[in-house]
């Protein structure tokens, strides 16, 4: 790649951005000209074997700046609008200024005028909406009598999406939202006359389904389907969803409508994969992306570690994303640069914004009352008041949480500095989105927190920059997620073999059926399975977005206000006694937490400390489901029983630092999940120079950070998995290496793991050898959930562990490409 003075791009706001920012860091300001990587760079793809980066150069160890990526800006490409656009609608959409639409949206519209089912997963800011605005508007103008329903994941988004409508929709399509605010008087209105219908999973579920005899005339002419943000829609919710479109799909046939579906999605791995999988359909993807693109300088940024302060068994800990993105947000609105700092909570973005604001009143008094924090719960008066502030130039710097991540009109910054990945690389493109206007460059910096992943990301940006690699992953078989919903569907119909088959899921359905019948919930007869009719509905018993485990209470103790729930799975690792507990960014600390009762109590409080939960857990093996042997590796997916149990939780300050750590006694949980896992021929760890001595913290270490690593390619959050590790399991007779799912009856993500492991053990891998410590810390092995205090743990050993696996998957075929 040549300098950042070759981009075609004349503006250079970007790099000054970035040499202010370097500047500030006492980093040489010359290092924000070179670009190490770009579009057509030749850095390894992620997992790949390689290691360095030759067009870097050697980086000293306390160098905060990883990589630099210039990303120039694209010109937009326009088609014509189809043929068969109503002039209404062309005009309609010429007084917002569009003209013509993008290539992308004119394709997508065509495919679904044809009837295809299909799932747009284009970029941040691209026009997905206009994709199926078009055909269902025209859909709707041709036939006065056809009706259409749009679901999102949240009444935020459907709300966001039907005033986009407004002075769109001709007369007579009487758009209209259906959700749990909506006035009973109304529901009748809309039931009657509203042909284009947004709302959202939940009332489908309890509202729609199973009152569908009153709604058959809406069912009856159902010709489009619009299933929004569908990435959302993954784990245990997605698999309930998954299921939640079949039963609606069945239905609607019984009324003798197939409507056609259409899906919007970020940028993810195998979108039509995904998306057939979600409405059990044959999906087409359309990921070729026909509009503009603001340019960017994207900084990868590895906070130093320190030396006066200490981790887990003397490890060393960095310097705190927040804290480097509060002094990042400081230098950038002392050069009058529109900034948002994205952090993790409330508490962080009040801190950001406090620190940021003393550091400018240092040097430009002036300015610090330009900087704030922001966060959820605004009300729509001060989220408009926040956004015209920010845009007219007022505010010059704001803390935030993801608040601001999605439904505010909020574009055209200066730049954006992200206090860690935000999870998803939909989201980090979400966040980074908000800067970048045509004529100007932007700068977008990623500052790692002290994570696996975070490590990975700051060291092999093209995982960020290049295709994606992350999936979406559900499990629509899950027998825990099946069998509530199989109750669902034969209440709303009765169920036929037909629908086991070809609807539900085949084999899985009928043993789950069967065991429903057994269990007294339903009812064989010749023709199929039967709801009885006790007059109660299961839909109302039925959530969507839990494991399964039931619900806990969140309850304020003083005033009996209920403030949440929490799933019962994971309530013991998050509101023990003792846990600080977030509710819309305010902040509680648990008193009590009664699992037989349902209920946790709480007190309002805002410490200055952060609780992390440690658990201990064993595993057992129930069914290898697939096995595979390479040399004295064997890899194993399959079922089985886990046992985990809270033991202690430990108060953390913002820099890291260890209070205290705090006995716990909760009961053991035992859940029947799926899980992925290794074993290695004791002969080869000796070959390998690891002796039994080296063994279990080797293992360990390498388990640790696998966890760490998962959610790149599966979306999920490293809370939604565990490991165990074993020099000897009893189930296996072998050194084994476990890594599960944490919802009942598996969400996907072991199985996801078995599929990628090559390429997920060496992104591990590399996460663990690019980390400059000596013998482990949060950035690699140790991990903030460990019930063993991070001990033993051998990072070297980890890494010989994980070539001996690669070196073995490789000479079986199975490598990391």
């Amino acid at each position: 790649m040549g300098s950042a003075g070759e981009c075609v791009d004349g503006s250079r706001r970007g790099v000054e951005l970035l040499r202010r920012v370097l500047a500030g860091s006492q980093v040489d300001p010359d290092r924000a000209e070179t670009t190490w990587l770009g579009p057509g760079g030749t850095d390894p793809e992620p997992g790949d074997h390689a290691s360095g980066d030759p067009a870097r150069g050697d980086l000293a160890p306390d160098d905060p700046l990883r990589h630099v990526v210039r990303i120039p800006p694209r010109p937009g490409r326009t088609a014509d609008w189809p043929s068969w656009t109503p002039p209404e609608l062309r005009a309609a959409w010429a007084g917002r200024g569009i003209e013509r639409p993008w290539a992308h949206q004119a394709d997508g519209a065509e495919l679904v005028r044809s009837g295809a089912d299909v799932v747009v997963a284009t970029g941040t800011a691209s026009g997905k909406s206009l994709v199926y605005q078009l055909p269902v508007l025209a859909g709707l103008v041709e036939d006065p009598r056809a009706t259409a329903l749009y679901l999102a994941p949240t009444k935020a988004l459907a709300a966001d999406q039907l005033r986009a409508l407004d002075g769109v929709a001709p007369a007579g399509i009487r758009p209209a939202a259906f959700d749990g605010d909506t006035p009973m008087e109304e529901r009748e209105w809309i039931r009657r006359h509203c042909r284009w219908m947004f709302s959202n999973p939940d009332m489908l579920h309890r509202s729609l389904l199973p009152r569908h005899r009153r709604w058959s005339t809406f069912l009856r002419r159902l010709q489009f389907v619009v299933v929004d943000e569908c990435h959302t829609y993954r784990g245990v919710f997605g698999s309930h969803v998954a299921l939640l479109l079949r039963r609606l799909l069945r239905v609607a046939a019984r009324y003798g409508a197939r409507p056609t579906i259409v899906l919007a999605s970020a940028t993810v791995a195998r979108p039509a994969e995904f998306a057939s999988r979600l409405t059990g359909r044959d999906v087409v993807a359309l990921t070729e992306d026909g509009s503009p693109h603001a340019g960017r300088t994207v900084a990868f940024w590895e906070p130093p570690l320190l030396t006066e302060i200490t981790g887990d068994n003397g490890a060393p800990v960095r310097r705190s994303a927040g804290g480097e993105a509060a002094r990042m947000l400081a230098d950038l609105v002392l050069e009058e640069a529109r900034t948002l700092a994205f952090v993790r909570s409330r508490r962080a973005a009040e801190l950001t914004a406090l620190g940021a604001r003393r550091q400018v009143a240092d040097v430009a008094p002036e300015l610090a009352d330009r900087v704030a924090a922001y966060r959820g719960g605004y009300l729509p008066e001060e989220r408009r008041a926040l956004e015209a502030a920010l845009m007219s130039g007022e505010l010059l710097g704001v803390a935030t949480t993801n608040a601001l991540e999605l439904g505010v009109d909020i574009s055209g910054l200066d730049a954006v500095v992200l206090a860690g990945f935000p999870g998803t690389r939909s989201s980090f493109w979400q966040q980074a989105g908000r800067a970048g206007r045509a004529a100007d460059e932007a700068l977008v910096v990623l500052v790692a927190r002290d994570d696996p992943l975070d490590t990975y990301l700051v060291h092999h940006p093209q995982t960020l920059i290049g295709a994606p690699v992350e999936s979406c992953v559900l499990n629509p078989v899950n027998p825990y997620v099946l069998a509530p919903q199989l109750a669902c569907a034969a209440a709303e119909l009765p169920l036929t073999t037909v629908d086991a088959e070809e609807v539900f899921g085949g084999q899985p359905a009928v043993e789950v059926l069967d065991e429903l019948v057994a269990d007294g919930v339903l009812r064989r007869r010749p023709h199929g399975w039967f709801w009885p009719d006790t007059g109660d509905a299961p839909a109302a018993q039925v959530d969507l977005r839990g494991s399964g485990l039931g619900q806990v209470a969140v309850v304020e103790a003083a005033t009996a206000r209920m403030l949440g729930t929490v799933d019962g799975g994971a309530a013991p690792g998050t509101v023990h006694p003792g846990a600080v507990y977030l509710h819309r960014g305010e902040s509680y600390v648990v008193d009590e937490l009664d699992l037989d009762g349902g209920v946790a109590l709480v007190h309002p409080e805002d410490p200055d400390w952060r609780t992390e939960a440690q658990s201990v857990s064993d595993v057992t093996v129930l069914e290898v489901l697939e096995a595979r042997r390479h040399g004295p590796v064997h890899v194993c997916f399959g079922r089985t029983t886990v046992t985990s149990q809270v033991v202690a939780y430990r108060r953390r300050t913002p820099d890291g630092t260890v209070l205290d750590q705090t006995a716990l006694d909760l009961p053991a949980q035992s859940l029947d999940t799926r899980s992925v896992w290794y074993t290695i021929d004791p002969d080869a760890l000796a070959a390998a120079g690891i002796d039994d001595a080296r063994l279990p913290g080797a293992l360990h270490a390498a388990e640790h950070a696998a966890i760490g690593l998962l959610p790149l390619f599966a979306i999920c959050d490293r809370w939604d998995i565990g490991g165990l590790s074993t020099a000897l399991h009893p189930d296996t007779g072998l050194p084994t290496v476990f890594v599960h799912d944490g919802h009942p009856g598996g969400a996907g993500l072991a199985e996801r793991g078995h599929a990628v492991l090559a390429r997920w053990l060496a992104a591990t891998r590399a996460a663990v050898r690019d980390c400059e410590c000596r013998t482990g810390c949060p950035s690699c092995v140790q991990s903030p959930k460990c019930g063993n205090g991070n001990n033993p743990l051998d990072k070297a050993g980890a890494v010989q562990v994980l070539d001996l696996v690669l070196g073995a998957l490789a000479e079986g075929g199975d490598d990391a490409r």
